[in-house]
């Protein structure tokens, strides 16, 4: 064991620096492909969390509206139901108007009319009484045609039944009667 076996024993020992060195450059080459993985990895987290809030900011947005409606439009089931009252007071105005000696009874009733109409109005609630105005399918249902010449084709020429929208919204479609052109 002299000088060669010394020597033999020095170069199979790493020194410290050496095992560094090794160390450091293994660490370089698995952490390259590493750092990849966790960028692509990092990213598809990120575009996971932008694409979640974006979702809950939706889905908030959609509740807020849908609560806006519902409190917009929750007296339409009520207005419903009530609009055969008002076609009924509507009709004692009428009728009373002509007969005579219920003109007391006809102005009672027409003032009772009157505050109903006011209410709903308040409420959101708009008639539609398009007497004279030109056919609109959007707000009017036609029940009939009838030809006049003396007014103008496609308009209204009678109101059978109000319409109402509530909240610009259609609740209920006019029922009218509509001019046709004369055929000559």
């Amino acid at each position: 064991m002299s000088d060669n076996d010394n020597s033999g024993t020095q170069n199979d020992e790493q020194t410290p620096e050496n095992e560094q060195v090794e160390t450091e450059a293994s660490e370089q080459t698995t952490e390259a492909p590493g750092a990849d993985e966790l960028g692509a990895e990092l990213a598809k987290v990120k575009d996971q969390l932008l694409r979640t809030i974006a979702e809950s900011e939706n889905i908030r947005r959609r509740a807020s509206r849908d609560v806006e409606n519902a409190h917009k439009f929750a007296v339409e089931k009520l207005l419903n139901d009530l609009f055969p009252v008002l076609d009924s007071l509507e009709k004692a105005v009428e009728t009373a108007s002509q007969t005579e000696g219920a003109e007391a009874i006809a102005e009672g009733v027409e003032l009772s009319l009157k505050m109903f109409v006011a209410t709903l109005e308040k409420n959101g609630a708009v008639q539609i009484d398009p007497l004279g105005e030109p056919f609109d399918p959007q707000h009017h249902e036609a029940m009939a045609m009838v030809p006049n010449p003396d007014a103008e084709p496609n308009s209204v020429m009678e109101v059978m039944q109000k319409g109402y929208v509530l909240n610009e919204r259609l609740v209920r479609a006019a029922k009218v009667i509509v001019t046709k052109a004369v055929d000559s």
